[in-house]
């Protein structure tokens, strides 16, 4: 562990007196290694409070430049850097924050040929990128190296956290197990983002990480975090299988739970519910109108908030079953009716 210097002090004084934290907390926070992938929306925001922090060596891995559109919500940058390496401008930006800190900016793309030795040698991963191919390739690296990872996300004016990988906790696998087609993903570009959306998502990255160096609160590992701007709502999903009692009464029965129904069982309950089974489709709208179904479309992150039918059996869909197995433990507790997680499509 690091010993703090008398600047140490000094400059983290307000971080250093709460108790939880205190001098061990930020002799952790000195003597730790965080790798960042991506220098942008989530990247700069998460950047500046852990090097505001004190974190002791920070990677920052970027391939891209500068662009006039990025400055409205990437506010660690200039007119000035526009063109310039973001790696490059952001540690020269961030060694003005805290010189006490090492930073080392790795001016290529994460792709599976450089993911293992760019990971190597850090205790764990902030990624801020914005493709699944990306959040793919880190989740899977970080698995081989058993290291806890921060995701985040943004689009529009809604924003997730999470923390995978973490002492035995869900993947990000678990949650998303395959990629969306290319026609059917989210795009900023195309969509919008509220410029300080990122930097609300960003900064509780930053949060997660800290917490997870000095061994301090509760990480989000197996709950997904999920705020809108647009009505300052925010939800915490519990992620499938993470629910430690709920895997023991798996573990004892030795079924799947109640709710997990398959196709046959699915067909028999519509035989003899025929009026009163509910299909709903949980994935986004963007997802449902590339291939829709015969069912009622309702984004699971909505659920809570919608006007649910009380007197029917609710069976709920979506393009893998992981989506769907969430939607009924987000509403348990709040719909008294019968719930249950098909896990497909059905009508492609």
């Amino acid at each position: 562990m690091d010993t703090l210097e008398k600047e140490d002090l000094a400059r983290y004084n307000r971080q250093i007196i709460l108790p939880e934290l205190g001098i061990t907390g930020q002799e952790k926070l000195k003597g730790a290694k965080v790798l960042v992938i991506g220098a942008g929306g989530l990247g700069c925001p998460a950047l500046q409070y852990l090097v505001g922090a004190g974190v002791g060596f920070i990677g920052i891995v970027e391939d891209d430049v500068v662009e006039l559109s990025n400055l409205h919500r990437q506010v660690l940058y200039g007119i000035a850097d526009i063109g310039r390496s973001k790696a490059l401008a952001a540690s020269e930006k961030l060694s003005l924050l805290n010189p006490l800190i090492q930073i080392i900016s790795y001016q290529q793309r994460l792709v599976p040929e450089n993911a293992e030795m760019l990971f190597s040698g850090y205790d764990l991963v902030l990624d801020g990128s914005d493709n699944f191919e990306t959040r793919f390739l880190v989740n899977d690296t970080c698995v081989l190296l058993n290291m806890p990872f921060v995701f985040g996300a943004v689009f529009r004016f809604d924003g997730q956290v999470s923390v995978f990988n973490y002492e035995g906790g869900p993947v990000y696998r678990d949650v998303f197990p395959e990629a969306p087609s290319e026609d059917q993903r989210p795009n900023c570009e195309d969509s919008g983002v509220l410029g300080m959306l990122p930097g609300v998502i960003g900064s509780y990255m930053a949060a997660e990480a800290i917490k997870m160096i000095t061994g301090i609160g509760t990480p989000l590992s197996g709950r997904l975090l999920v705020i809108d701007l647009l009505d300052n709502s925010s939800q915490v999903f519990m992620i499938a299988g993470a629910n430690p009692d709920l895997k023991k009464d798996k573990e004892k029965s030795g079924t799947e739970e109640a709710y997990a129904i398959n196709l046959e069982q699915f067909k028999r309950l519509s035989d003899l519910h025929a009026q009163r089974v509910c299909v709903i489709d949980v994935r986004e709208v963007y997802e449902f109108e590339e291939l829709p179904t015969l069912a009622l479309n309702i984004p699971l992150y909505e659920l809570l908030t919608a006007q649910l039918p009380l007197d029917k059996i609710l069976v709920f869909i979506c393009q893998s079953g992981s989506r769907s197995r969430m939607a009924v433990q987000v509403l348990k507790g709040h719909y008294k009716g019968e719930m249950y997680s098909l896990g497909t499509l059905l009508f492609k």
